[in-house]
């Protein structure tokens, strides 16, 4: 018990110390798009959309750093150095690929998003600007995802750690500098605006993937990456692991469109109620994701373990990691619902000093209180099964999570004239039964998937 304890924490802790910044450097876009200007709605609801707009593409592509961390655990866990660094290889040469990709369709995404993406001029003027800066990070952002689930899957969370802890913080210090700019003895920079906070994070992202290589050739070069020959480069797109690679990422992709069907219903959504109400549900899904990023380092954990103890076929260990990674992260559920129910308000001070914002937002506080409860599961059990490789079930639970979303919030605008304020109570109600459909799900094919259909490779768990 203390082992499986002991591994947990040492998987988890520096995963949720990365985590804590990843909020700060959405708030900071946030609170500087709120200060540049006495349209503050406005230029939140910019950097809303923007940030949707990335989120489309992006979430395509988290086979990256979710079919890698599962398969590099299950090789680990088997001893298969040669197979690890293969993994590696295969992931960020598809990163790349896709990056490039990015690229060269950036002006035709943009234009087909549009069509979709309803809201004021002022704001899609500012979100195109946001996108068609921070695009030229496609290489480094894709390429982190891979370096990120890597790592995880070799047991490692302080290499993505000290790799996010560069991220995050040079985005905060490079979009604050680049878009307020700052005074230096006789010397003044003016800043660039709103342009200012894309330009930041690309710079964030090439600091970190660079922090990301160096890390890897200093821990990895000689003890795994060495394993990797020349000639073995040509079979690294070959073979049934990587026919598993792909298959398993089809899933893996499917999983990824039902996200974006629901963040993008919720973002489409708010954005026809005028930009108070964007800004206010912005907000508040900053705030509500700030707990996901806690218990996100215990669902690293068991992501890390399952895989680990499955390759290496110990079924009382995997039954250990899943008992002893829920205990934990309903811990942090328990914290968190007594931080969301006194910091709400100042919390939603810091993010805007625009005071219609505030007041707007303080009605829809009680919703916060629900975000542990309802999310500890679901947050939980994605780690477990992804170290089980399990995509398909995955899949399934968010396909049922999408069938959630809409049934709720079609239910709820069933009725005529429904007022504006509440139409946004009913798309948080929305928002929270997408978290329970996939909680329910998960937790009733557990024996069946993660624990049965392992059980030839699971011969020690008598």
């Amino acid at each position: 018990m203390k082992s499986i304890n002991k591994d947990i924490l040492k998987l988890a802790v520096p995963s949720i110390l990365a985590n804590i910044t990843v909020p700060i450097v959405g708030m900071v876009d946030i609170a500087v798009a709120g200060h540049l200007d006495t349209s503050a709605a406005v230029m939140i609801g910019g950097i809303a959309i923007g940030t949707m707009l990335f989120d489309l593409l992006y979430w395509n592509f988290g086979f990256l750093r979710v079919g890698t961390g599962g398969l590099a655990a299950q090789a680990y866990g088997r001893g298969d150095r040669k197979e690890c660094a293969k993994i590696f290889t295969r992931a960020t040469g598809i990163a790349l690929s896709c990056a490039l990709l990015l690229i060269a369709i950036q002006w035709i995404f943009v234009k087909a998003a549009f069509l979709v993406v309803d809201c004021t001029p002022e704001v899609r003027e500012l979100a195109s600007r946001y996108f068609f800066i921070r695009i030229w990070a496609a290489p480094a952002t894709l390429s982190l995802m891979a370096f990120k689930g890597w790592f995880i899957g070799m047991q490692d969370s302080v290499s993505p750690m000290v790799t996010d802890l560069v991220v995050n913080g040079m985005n905060v210090l490079m979009s604050i500098v680049l878009a307020l700019g700052f005074t230096v003895g006789g010397w003044h920079y003016e800043g660039m605006g709103f342009s200012g906070i894309a330009a930041g994070t690309v710079v964030a992202q090439y600091s970190g993937l660079l922090t990301a290589v160096l890390l890897l050739m200093f821990r990895y070069r000689k003890n795994t990456m060495s394993a990797l020959h020349r000639s073995d480069l040509r079979d690294v797109f070959k073979g049934s692991e990587t026919r598993r690679f792909f298959v398993m990422n089809a899933d893996l992709f499917v999983r990824s469109l039902c996200f974006i069907a629901i963040y993008i219903g919720f973002t489409v959504i708010s954005a026809r109620y005028g930009d108070v109400l964007l800004a206010v549900s912005s907000i508040l899904m900053k705030i509500l994701m700030i707990f996901s990023y806690f218990t996100d380092g215990f669902a690293y954990a068991g992501e890390a373990l399952t895989g680990r103890y499955i390759g290496a076929k110990d079924g009382r260990m995997v039954r250990q990691t899943v008992r002893w990674t829920f205990a934990w992260s309903m811990g942090i559920a328990v914290i968190f619902m007594g931080i969301y129910h006194f910091a709400g308000v100042p919390l939603l001070k810091m993010m805007t000093s625009d005071q219609a914002v505030v007041a707007a937002a303080e009605a829809y506080l009680p919703w916060l209180l629900l975000m542990p409860v309802m999310g500890c599961a679901a947050f939980t059990w994605d780690g477990i099964y992804i170290g089980a490789t399990a995509s398909k079930a995955i899949r399934n639970s968010m396909l049922w999570a999408v069938v959630g979303f809409f049934a709720v919030w079609l239910a709820g605008k069933a009725f005529p004239d429904v007022p504006a304020e509440t139409a946004v109570h009913i798309l948080m109600g929305a928002y929270f039964a997408h978290l329970l459909a996939r909680t329910v799900y998960l937790t009733v094919r557990y024996k069946t998937v993660v624990l049965r259909e392992n059980a030839t490779s699971l011969r020690s768990s008598h």
